[in-house]
């Protein structure tokens, strides 16, 4: 393929490629930052999260040199993100403390439940009160996308290596109509414990910058799946025109790949600016109350003043 590269593809790969090995290289130097630097308990969970964006960038440098590898590089980043979507969970808790701590902080609130992907437009649902139950079933609710992504995943490879599998077969004897939206269920299940958790603890997490990090996660998932969905979506349809020597339908798999190596670069060095700090332990609830008890008085003051 390379051999019909003109100047300016050759240049484009280059700097792409560029790209990928550099958000690896800073992944990483990350990884041995975090080795020497966090607690152990938090170390698992922040290399998963970490990595990301520089794994699904990786992946997407190899499938726009190997096209024809694009079924397998795109599915071993949608299995190693899933497993992040758990991760990402955990990481909420390790950083109140882990499961116990979280507990024994939260045990007298409740968990609202009306919000997103699920349910954010049902706020007459009740609150949930937090106990181990509670949490176990936040867990089941992401721990299932990791393992059943994999499993759907060798599935599709299965199929695919016996001509079943085809991403452009949307007949209903399609292995691909069937598997697809399956997974796509599973996936907003998952992610609702997640924004579940988020919305509790966003406050509590807030000098840690927990917002921008799960923003930053929720743009790797929006850009990873539904960004790649729908470039494939008009691939498919022709609205993507064929560019010799690739077709309508690999021209879209090569956009999107290239799209991917740049946003994840991007990523790769915005969350390394937010994860890399000093890991202090949080708060306590009576040095929460007493900054809020502050931060009212001050407000009153200034509301005096400018009367």
């Amino acid at each position: 393929m390379e051999n019909k590269l003109d100047i300016f593809g050759i240049i484009l790969y280059a700097v792409l490629t560029f790209m990928a090995a550099v958000s690896m290289l800073i992944y990483l130097e990350e990884c041995l930052y975090i080795y020497r630097k966090v607690p152990t308990n938090k170390k698992s969970v922040i290399i998963w999260v970490n990595g990301a964006a520089p794994v699904i960038g990786t992946m997407s440098c190899l499938g726009m040199w190997i096209p024809r590898a694009t079924m397998f590089t795109d599915m071993t980043s949608a299995c190693y993100f899933a497993v992040v979507v758990f991760k990402f969970l955990i990481l909420m808790l390790e950083e109140v403390g882990g499961d116990e701590a979280f507990l024994k902080r939260a045990g007298k609130n409740t968990l609202r439940i009306s919000t997103g992907p699920c349910c954010c437009c049902c706020p007459c649902l009740p609150h949930v009160a937090i106990t181990r139950r509670s949490l176990f079933l936040l867990k089941l609710g992401s721990f299932q996308f990791a393992i059943l992504k994999i499993v759907f995943t060798i599935l599709s490879i299965v199929l695919w290596t016996d001509g079943t599998f085809d991403l452009s077969d949307l007949t209903i004897y399609g292995a691909a109509i069937w598997i697809n939206p399956f997974v796509g269920i599973l996936t907003i299940i998952a992610l609702w414990p997640v924004a579940i958790m988020f919305m509790h603890l966003r406050t509590t997490l807030r000098t840690l910058k927990i917002i921008p990090k799960y923003a930053m996660y929720q743009l790797v998932l929006v850009l990873s799946q539904l960004q790649t969905a729908i470039i494939n979506i008009l691939a498919l349809n022709g609205t993507i025109a064929c560019a010799p020597p690739f077709s309508a339908p690999a021209r879209g798999y090569m956009l999107s790949q290239q799209l991917l190596i740049l946003e994840m670069f991007i990523i790769t060095l915005v969350t390394r600016l937010l994860y890399r700090r000093q890991y202090d332990p949080l708060p306590t609830d009576e040095e929460d109350a007493n900054e809020n008890t502050k931060m009212i008085v001050l407000l009153h003051i200034e509301a005096t003043l400018c009367r």
